[in-house]
């Protein structure tokens, strides 16, 4: 992609104004944690005060708004206390040049390396240091600065307080990415009565089990609707794909496939109510058509072999999700041996060191997270320096706008550049129009700073162009608190908010942390955790007395996390200005399709297990033994640029078929398995560095 259309690309994703729900009676109860703090700041008689520990509130009441399972009182109260941490340290750096420059490098530097924790730590880093920028420009004492600090930390608790008397929609987000997952199955059913082969995204099931996860506390406390359901969504899934599978399951024509659709569609509307009732605590309604289709005709069971079996078991599973998301949320609470079947989320002081290791496993120069803390730390830096000899007041805003765009990734930079400017200009407009027109004095000037805090709490899923409209518009009204004109507010605001988002781009094109040339790596990556999965099915299938169910399931929550990156890569790739080195897009979207037929084989697979006291078999205890060596090899040829051979894979295959009269699911599962390696192999052969392409191609064409 040229520097042209990617900036095209990326301006007009950053200008994007995207319909959200509307989260009105939140965006009111973060809001009033504004108002409070503010008014208790007036009512003292010092507007000083009142805008610096606005700020406070204002960002603590933004933290919890962002996606995350943690309870949001947590949330509130850690970016309250960054918040006061950073503005005391700043204050005391402010009056040395020299000495708050190294404060906010150091600061900004490990900001900018928080983003390896996950994406709400990188946030609250990201906050921090605006306060740090914007409220050390207040003149004050040390004690007055202690005074500033312990008022921003106020506005966090009090956040935090509201959030625990006035819940609104409590387990709101659990409840959602349960029901989300539920019903992307449903649209799963769906697409398969029409393509048995459709594909399925991972993503809403690792979601709902990343909401999952809740603190022993917690696990007392959560309604029972929210028990059971997951794990029947997670068994469900492999049914529904082996039951319409034209090869394992039901064959493409006759009245065999009318019945898998039949079932298929019946599956579909029962996974929308049970995650409609989930999604809004209320009761399941089927109706006597769907219960009609899922039991057995009188005429006795339409299909036959495998696809029986997974029929049976759909039906089973379905029941279960119907009773387990049908009772009344007072019920009982879940017994100790219940507890000990969710999966227990770590307390905040338990996480100190996974999040150190995490920053310890970025400390290399290839990391993308240290590139950009290092990148942050230049520009905030520079900006800073550039803001003080500027003919403006404020020169702070110049590392501020360039803190806020910046990203780990060249996409999300540029697109918030973009939409920080334009929505800065609309809202600056916007402000001092009113500003000028109407000279409210200090009290309207609060009111309409906090019409400016709700309209953004309201419309923050909305666009980075709208909420950077909405922050401009408050930051006018509220400097109008403290008694600056509204002309050079208008003013500085604009031009410093471009100088800061150009600085910012050209620091990342200057120094970039380019995506597309780790593609090979990613994919690599995701080849291999697609081969353990299939190794240990095969390996349950070679052996079924030496059943090991969470092998196959660690396995498969790392070929979910292993594809989820390979995917966030490969998006992130797309958006970049440089040219394919050694992965072209067309053999990316061929490589994909094909790791994402291997990872469906083997969820079929999973789907028709044998019972642990069924025969070995020698045939896929061979083809396990091989699979496991191959697997070694390609993960190294695909970071290495070379061929993939699949041959000896192949014959070991030909062996188990020509020995195997009983043609079972583990042997044809194999085949559909050895088709998606060759079209992988096939698809890698069109990059550059392939050798013998035309030879490859015929290999996978004779193997289909």
């Amino acid at each position: 992609m040229t520097w042209s259309r990617a900036l095209k690309q990326t301006a007009r994703s950053g200008l994007t104004i995207e319909r959200a729900e509307l989260t009105p009676l939140i965006a009111v109860r973060g809001t009033v944690g504004v108002a409070l703090v503010i008014g208790i700041c007036l009512w003292r008689g010092d507007p000083t005060l009142a805008v610096s520990s606005a700020f406070g509130a204002f960002a603590a009441g933004t933290v919890t708004f962002q996606r995350s399972w943690r309870p949001r009182p947590v949330l509130a109260l850690a970016v309250a206390g960054g918040l006061a941490l950073s503005t005391f340290l700043g204050y005391l750096a402010a009056a040395h040049l020299l000495a708050f420059l190294l404060l906010l490098a150091g600061w900004t530097f490990l900001a900018g390396l928080a983003w390896a924790i996950g994406p709400i730590t990188g946030l609250v880093g990201t906050q921090t240091i605006s306060i740090m920028l914007v409220t050390v420009t207040l003149p004050t004492s040390v004690l007055g600065a202690l005074e500033h600090a312990a008022l921003i930390a106020f506005g966090g608790l009090i956040q935090a307080t509201l959030i625990v008397v006035f819940p609104v929609r409590p387990w709101g987000v659990q409840r959602d990415a349960l029901a989300d997952a539920l019903a992307a199955e449903a649209d799963y059913a769906r697409r398969l009565r029409h393509d048995p082969v459709a594909p399925f995204d991972p993503q809403p099931l690792m979601d709902a089990r990343l909401a999952s996860a809740v603190t022993p506390r917690q696990a007392r406390r959560r309604p029972v609707q929210l028990h059971g359901p997951r794990g029947i969504a997670e068994q469900i899934r492999p049914v529904l794909a082996s039951l319409a599978d034209p090869v394992v399951g039901t064959p493409l024509e006759g009245p065999e496939r009318d019945r898998t659709r039949d079932l298929l569609g019946a599956a579909a509307t029962v996974l929308d109510a049970v995650a409609h009732a989930i999604r809004h605590d209320r009761p399941v309604r089927l109706t006597p058509e769907t219960m009609a289709t899922l039991e057995v005709p009188p005429s006795g069971p339409q299909l036959k072999g495998a696809a029986r079996r997974s029929a049976y078991r759909l039906i089973a599973l379905l029941a279960d999700a119907v009773e387990s998301s049908d009772e009344p949320v007072e019920s009982t609470r879940p017994t100790t041996a219940e507890q000990e079947r969710h999966l227990l989320r770590p307390s905040v002081p338990r996480l100190i060191p996974g999040a150190l290791r995490s920053l310890h496993r970025e400390l290399r120069w290839s990391s993308r997270f240290l590139r950009h803390a290092v990148r942050l730390s230049a520009v905030a830096s520079a900006g800073y320096l550039l803001g003080t000899v500027l003919p403006f007041g404020h020169g702070y805003w110049v590392p501020l706008a360039s803190v806020v765009v910046m990203r780990p990734d060249f996409g999300q930079t540029y697109a918030r550049g973009v939409a920080r400017f334009c929505g800065t200009l609309v809202g600056v407009t916007i402000g001092g129009a009113l500003m000028a027109l109407f000279h409210p004095g200090v009290y309207i000037d609060a009111v309409l700073a906090l019409c400016c805090v709700l309209l953004m709490y309201l419309l923050m899923r909305t666009g980075h162009s709208v909420t950077s409209a909405c922050v401009a518009a408050y930051v006018v009204f509220l400097l109008g608190i403290a008694g600056t004109g509204w002309e050079q507010t208008v003013l500085e605001r604009a031009v410093l908010t471009a100088v800061g988002g150009l600085l910012a781009m050209a620091a990342y094109a200057l120094f970039p942390t380019w995506e597309t040339p780790r593609l090979r790596r990613r994919l690599a990556e995701w080849l291999d955790a697609n081969g353990r999965y299939a190794l240990a099915v095969f390996e349950l299938h070679a052996r079924p007395a030496e059943r090991r169910p969470r092998q196959v399931r660690d396995a498969l929550l790392d070929s979910r996390a292993a594809r989820a990156a390979w995917e966030e890569s490969e998006e992130r790739a797309e958006k970049e200005p440089v040219r394919h080195r050694g992965l072209s897009r067309t053999s990316a979207a061929a490589a994909t399709t094909a790791l994402t037929t291997m990872g469906r084989v083997a969820m079929i697979l999973e789907a028709h297990l044998p019972k642990k006291d069924a025969e070995p078999s020698v045939g896929a205890t061979a083809f396990a033994y091989e699979l496991r060596e191959s697997l070694d090899r390609a993960t190294r040829a695909v970071m290495d640029r070379e061929e993939l051979d699949w041959s000896e894979l192949r014959a070991v295959w030909e062996r188990w078929d020509a020995e195997d009269e009983s043609q079972g699911v583990a042997l044809r599962g194999a085949d559909l398995l050895l088709d998606a390696l060759d079209d992988l192999a096939h698809a890698l052969s069109r990059g550059p560095g392939g050798r013998n392409r035309a030879a490859r191609g015929r290999l996978g064409s004779s193997s289909r």
